[in-house]
């Protein structure tokens, strides 16, 4: 199968929805002219036109509540935040009018539109342009949250996304743009909120999403060499997430733990952990292990924010000790 980039295959995902559905359309800074900070919209001006893919003032209120109104009105826009950190500045639009219309009109409209929201630490991008903040929007009913953590699921996950009637929050790490994968050709959709057992495993349930998943397999591949033998689930999709899988899957291992970038208090570590207590606790022969950023913000300091990520290494360490 070919290999393209995680940006190539959501540029891709977007001209094939396009090029279906006349009321898709896009809208966010530096997206027409530039193709995107990422280049996850090169090209689709020259084929869509600036009516289709237009630049706006640096406004995430306006981006989003002009989204938010062609929604309503019958089109199916897609809203670029260009860094995720920006989301605060239209909160109100958010998560008090666009999670809330539908329920609010008792399903008389629809919001069929997406924010693509690219998150996560690049390279000492500092405090406000560096966060993962997925777990905000866990606590938002109204709203579906996705985070791909692969080329193939960039693509699948996005072309669900713009067909959903829901509004869809699309995490896109953006260390993950670069990086190749393969993917498929044409008609490719991956279902919302179902994960992917990416790794079978017996002794113990890894759980990640989006950029994550690295620190995932490689602790696996850690407690592999010690003869720990790791279940690794994607979720793919943080809202509605995948019970049934996290489930059987704890029930099996009997052992749980979650890695993900985000800050590890009120992260959705926290979520998974607390329903798996509430539906698996005589399960469980360990107690449920979390491991997220400290409790600070991001540093601009090179060795600060190498201290401030992931380390597989200690990750493994710490779980092999409740073994």
């Amino acid at each position: 199968m070919r290999q393209i980039t995680f940006s190539q295959a959501t540029l891709e995902a977007m001209a094939e929805e396009m090029r279906k559905d006349e009321n898709i359309f896009v809208m966010g800074e530096d997206i027409a002219r530039q193709g995107g900070i990422f280049g996850q919209f090169k090209g689709l001006p020259a084929e869509f036109g600036f009516d289709k893919v237009m630049d706006t003032p640096i406004s995430e209120t306006a981006i989003i509540g002009a989204c938010i109104g062609a929604a309503l009105a019958g089109m199916r826009p897609v809203a670029d935040m260009h860094y995720a950190d920006f989301m605060g500045v239209a909160m109100d639009e958010l998560f008090n009018q666009m999670a809330k219309i539908r329920y609010m009109f008792g399903g008389q409209t629809t919001v069929p539109m997406v924010v693509r929201a690219p998150d996560g630490m690049s390279s000492c991008a500092a405090a406000q342009h560096s966060q993962s903040i997925e777990s905000w929007f866990m606590n938002i009913p109204g709203v579906i949250v996705v985070t791909p953590s692969n080329a193939a699921d960039a693509k699948g996950l996005l072309k669900s996304a713009l067909r959903d009637d829901n509004p869809v929050i699309y995490f896109e790490n953006k260390i993950l743009y670069k990086e190749k994968g393969e993917v498929p050709e044409g008609e490719y959709l991956v279902p919302i909120g179902k994960a992917n057992v990416a790794r079978e495993g017996t002794d113990i349930t890894i759980i990640s999403y989006s950029i994550a998943m690295k620190k995932a397999f490689e602790t696996a591949d850690i407690l592999e060499k010690q003869g720990i033998h790791a279940e690794v689930i994607d979720l793919r999709t943080l809202v509605p997430y995948d019970k049934e899988a996290i489930l059987q899957s704890v029930k099996k291992t009997h052992r749980l733990a979650i890695i993900h970038e985000a800050v590890k208090q009120g992260g959705v570590g926290s979520e998974i952990a607390a329903f798996v207590a509430e539906n698996a606790l005589e399960y469980l022969d360990a107690p449920i292990m979390r491991f997220g950023a400290p409790f600070t913000p991001v540093p601009f300091s090179p060795p600060l924010e190498k201290a401030y990520r992931l380390d597989s290494e200690k990750i493994a360490k710490e779980i092999q000790a409740k073994f």
